[in-house]
């Protein structure tokens, strides 16, 4: 009969401080950042300061790039983007329920970069010279070459630790370009699929 020899003791990573599960937010960073994940620009319209005065300025455009979106439901179709707590489009949608998502092209870098700078110019600069429609149903800008476009009605929040898990309801669909690839996000760059 032959004999196993006993498993070697898994020793646990190192606690770091704050953590008492064991990973830092370093490790963390560097471990999802081996995820690709698709890009997209989330945008939304801010409403007029006076909805009731037909003269009052109109809201304006917000927009924010995120990899953390996907596809939570076929029936009802339902999408969910990932949101940092306090930031400004977290804070917009907390009021304003209708949103849009555009999947960005490869090609399309550099929108993904302009609307994910720290300390960027206003949102209004921002889209100056980006093609956009209109969304039928929410009002936000659509990106103009996007691989697709994703009208939203949010359905539910959920807090989830540092950010805000927002599932909307899809109220459209559409498919302006079937030029290239998508965009991927990747070890803390941008890059086409090839």
């Amino acid at each position: 009969m032959l004999k196993t020899p006993p498993a070697a003791p898994i020793t646990p990573a190192p606690r770091s401080p704050g953590h008492a599960e064991g990973v830092s937010n370093d490790q963390f960073r560097a471990a999802l950042s081996r995820l690709a994940a698709g890009v997209v620009l989330l945008t939304a319209r801010e409403a007029s300061l006076d909805p009731d005065d037909a003269g009052a300025p109109p809201g304006e455009d917000a927009g924010m790039t995120a990899t953390a979106f996907m596809s939570v439901s076929l029936d009802p179709p339902l999408v969910m983007v990932s949101l940092r707590n306090g930031s400004r489009m977290d804070d917009l949608l907390e009021e304003q329920p209708l949103w849009a998502v555009s999947l960005l092209s490869e090609s399309q870098s550099h929108i993904a970069g302009r609307f994910a700078m720290k300390g960027r110019l206003s949102d209004r600069l921002l889209f100056e010279d980006i093609p956009y429609v209109r969304g039928e149903h929410t009002d936000a800008p659509l990106v103009g070459g996007a691989l697709a476009t994703l009208e939203c009605r949010t359905q539910q929040r959920v807090v989830a630790g540092d950010h805000t898990l927002y599932i909307g309801h899809v109220l459209s669909a559409a498919l302006p370009s079937a030029e290239g690839g998508p965009l991927m996000y990747f070890r803390g760059r941008y890059r086409g699929l090839g």
